[in-house]
């Protein structure tokens, strides 16, 4: 479906944006539009990647009117671009509002005034039940595209809008798995806050699979959440330290906003939750069960309780190894792991 089509991914420079757009070189897609603030990341990845349907917009969600003339003729738009790191969050909240939701809003409004087929929010398990400043933005970027479809006057726009929400990619800048490399690497402990920690699990490979097969499964304004399995910080810490090398650990504080574990779907959105392939995908409570039906003829009820990484699958530790040996982070951190 991606053949012949111009893309845009906001935020397009981060770990994300950069695997999404050389998975998508891979097709016959027309052009891929990165559009970011940092122009150093632009000028590295262009170099990177040294492909002429690649093109480069300096830019800001924030800004509407620069966003709009970057969408001119787009067919599809990745929104990845985010304020994240959390207690950076914690500390300056009005700046993550402006970006992660202002700045989602004016994704909306531009992929309504460009007539864009097809738009995506990539939302984050924090924002199920959010404890801190960034779930409760990527919470209400969550809200504002799968409403987003309320908008719509047929006759004129054609725009499907959805959401997906997943953990933290492993190894992806800013996640755990970098950091505890760093610090090993350069001799030093690793910091472990609480032993009880779990987190959902998702490779880069997975995510792309994920993100590429709800844009062609899409009908708008659903929530995809695919089904994952969990890992515990003992387990990946462990795994870690056989890789790399034993250099111990310390405790220190949990950040402020953190949780013990992670949810992607909670107890009181269970009853719009629906089993699709191997994804499970949230309803507005507006849509009827007939509705649902028809759109998506082998689609289930979910029988869960709760979607929390604490009650999945946990992936073992040599297998967390195995996952850890073939990330991408260990190639940019120049260690060859046999």
């Amino acid at each position: 479906m991606f053949d012949g089509k111009k893309i845009l991914i906001t935020g397009g420079t981060g770990s994300l944006g950069q695997s999404l757009a050389g998975r998508l070189l891979k097709t016959k897609v027309e052009a891929i539009r990165i559009f970011s603030r940092n122009e150093n990341k632009q000028v590295l990845m262009e170099s990177k990647f040294h492909d002429d349907r690649l093109r480069f917009f300096l830019g800001d969600v924030r800004d509407l009117p620069r966003l709009t003339r970057a969408l001119e003729d787009v067919d599809i738009v990745f929104h990845a671009a985010a304020l994240k790191h959390v207690n950076l969050i914690e500390y300056n909240p009005f700046e993550a509002i402006k970006t992660n939701v202002i700045g989602s809003q004016n994704v909306i409004d531009a992929c309504l005034h460009e007539d864009v087929e097809i738009a995506v929010g990539i939302g984050t398990d924090k924002a199920v039940s959010p404890l801190n400043t960034y779930g409760a933005t990527k919470l209400l970027m969550e809200k504002l595209f799968i409403t987003a479809g309320n908008y719509l006057n047929k006759k004129r726009h054609k725009t499907k809008f959805i959401a997906l929400r997943y953990g933290n990619v492993l190894g992806s800048s800013g996640s755990v798995v970098p950091k505890f490399i760093h610090q090993i690497t350069k001799g030093e402990k690793i910091t472990i806050t609480d032993p009880r920690m779990t987190r959902f699990s998702i490779t880069m490979d997975e995510a792309l699979n994920f993100i590429l097969e709800s844009v062609q499964q899409c009908k708008g304004s659903e929530i995809f959440v695919p089904k994952l399995r969990a890992y515990s910080i003992m387990d990946l810490k462990g795994a870690l330290l056989e890789l790399l090398g034993d250099t111990g650990e310390q405790r220190v504080p949990i950040r402020p906003g953190e949780k013990i574990n992670e949810t992607l779907i909670n107890e009181d959105e269970i009853r719009y939750a629906w089993e699709f392939d191997n994804k499970y995908v949230l309803f507005s409570p507006l849509r009827t069960e007939k509705e649902i039906r028809k759109l998506y003829p082998k689609i289930k009820k979910t029988n869960l309780n709760c979607y929390s990484s604490d009650g999945v699958a946990k992936i073992p530790q040599k297998e967390l190894k195995k996952i850890i040996s073939k990330s991408m982070v260990l190639e940019s951190e120049e260690l060859r792991i046999s």
